[in-house]
């Protein structure tokens, strides 16, 4: 896979759903006025919302977690009623396609990359191009040396959401003690993580005196489900991608067509006939991992830089297992980490008072002060626990920020800023709105057939061929090699 940057998306290194829109109030307010009922900046005069529907996934505290308490002091601070929508974090986009399908849409949503460009390309997203510009959001932005984030997410020029934070990924955590119980240092290529795959399988490195009751790594599924897509498995995937991408030339290409995915498919169908990837790798949700991670049944994890590197530790501890993780740089082959597109909070066309939910709601979730810190925080802990933005990669910087950077947060995310490449992003074209997810669909059956069910390669391909995988896939790369 051409590892460069991408044509629409820049990377900015470390340095029940209800209908249309919340009605409005009578009176427009200047924004940029004081006082808990006008919130906002700017020099131009919106109309505020009385509610505001959002529709947020599992990212945003949860109900269990204190989303009330949340909602209580969001309202607090705008005089605005706060309607929040949050489906299953498994079952999110689900939900959300439903939504759209049926046109019973919210005031505002929160969408991966893939949807992102698809609902833009059917014109189901509001252009918010001239609410941003000129807006204190973007003087904000711009004071800190971040525009190419917004630019990023700009499609044909127009801005159809907002991204509060970077996109960050994942690197590849190793339980230290499993490696010293089998004698062993961090792998620095394939061969060596294969071998460590293997001593972590039949070798007893968990230290319970029983050889051969551990498996080495584990992930939520074998494709992921937005871009990308390969950021839980990139020792095996290595320079395969298995969606479309732009090669040095400019053209776009699938690389689940390419050779190239074929040898990664080998490769983890090889390791997981052995035993070394957790068996019910397909049905696993993060969650999942997680558990079986903290329960010590497998031993490497490839999960988020960051925050996570001290919550995975945290919850080891917890659990009463050594709780010390090696943080892997990029072996060898796979070169470097992806880092994901960030997810854009966008407004929906149904919405009858755009420029009143970007005011309000939008804009002000980096206002950088209190409203932001409200979506940093979990409203109910007093230990400063992660809400909706992680604060070591906000897009604005939190003035007087109260949380800590952990030693293991700061290595982790060091590495991955140093180590990562932001994955490819291809416009919502028309032939990719309508194909791509039955495209998807396909090839993780593909997937599921070879590596689960060892299937021969050349006949699962025939299989998708004639399923019209190699059809839409043609007709996606024909349209975006036509923009």
């Amino acid at each position: 896979m051409n590892r460069k940057r991408p044509t629409i998306i820049c990377a900015v290194l470390l340095a029940g759903i209800l209908t249309a829109c919340g009605s409005t109030t009578a009176a427009t307010v200047s924004v940029g006025m004081t006082g808990s009922d006008v919130i906002g900046s700017g020099n131009a005069s919106y109309t505020k919302p009385s509610s505001i529907t959002i529709m947020v996934d599992g990212t945003l505290v949860t109900q269990e977690n204190g989303r009330d308490e949340f909602e209580k002091q969001w309202e607090a601070l705008t005089g605005i009623d706060l309607i929040i929508i949050q489906p299953e974090h498994d079952v999110y986009y689900e939900e959300v396609t439903k939504a759209f399908e049926s046109g019973d849409l919210p005031d505002a949503v929160l969408l991966s990359s893939t949807y992102y460009t698809s609902y833009a390309a059917k014109n189901y997203l509001a252009d918010l191009s001239t609410y941003y510009q000129g807006s204190d959001l973007q003087a904000r932005i711009q004071a800190e040396g971040k525009e190419s984030l917004i630019d990023g997410i700009r499609i044909n020029g127009k801005l159809y959401g907002i991204s509060p934070t970077r996109g960050n990924g994942c690197i590849t955590y190793i339980k230290k003690a499993w490696l010293d119980n089998v004698g062993m240092s961090a792998p620095t290529n394939y061969d060596e993580y294969l071998a460590m795959l293997k001593a972590f399988t039949e070798e007893d490195p968990d230290g319970d005196g029983i050889r051969g009751n551990t498996y080495g790594v584990s992930a939520a599924g074998i494709i992921n489900n937005e871009a990308p897509y390969t950021n839980y498995l990139p020792e095996f995937y290595q320079d395969a991608y298995p969606s479309f991408y732009q090669k040095d030339d400019g053209t776009w290409v699938d690389g689940f067509m390419e050779d190239s995915m074929k040898a990664a498919l080998t490769r983890i169908r090889d390791a997981y006939s052995k035993g070394y990837i957790d068996k019910d790798i397909v049905d696993n949700g993060t969650g999942d991992c997680r558990d079986k991670f903290y329960a010590n049944e497998y031993g490497v994890f490839t999960y988020w830089a960051g925050n996570w590197a001290q919550t995975l530790a945290n919850k080891l501890k917890e659990a009463e297992v050594d709780s010390e993780l090696v943080a892997l740089p990029p072996i060898a082959e796979t070169g470097a980490y992806l880092e994901r597109v960030a997810p854009v909070w966008c407004i929906t066309s149904a919405c009858k008072n755009p420029s009143g939910v970007y005011k309000y709601f939008l804009e002000t979730m980096n206002d950088g002060g209190e409203m932001e810190l409200l979506w940093t925080y979990s409203p109910i802990s007093d230990s400063y626990a992660k809400n909706h933005i992680d604060h070591l990669i906000a897009t604005v910087t939190l003035a007087n920020d109260p949380g800590k950077v952990t030693e293991k947060q700061a290595e982790a995310l060091k590495l991955f800023n140093e180590n990562s490449v932001m994955a490819d992003l291809p416009y919502g074209t028309e032939a990719f709105s309508i194909y791509n997810d039955d495209l998807m669909a396909l090839k993780k059956e593909l997937v599921k057939k070879v590596v689960i069910d060892g299937a021969d390669m050349d006949s699962a391909y025939a299989e998708f061929e004639a399923a019209n995988g190699v059809y839409m896939s043609q007709a996606i790369v024909d349209s975006l090699n036509a923009e």
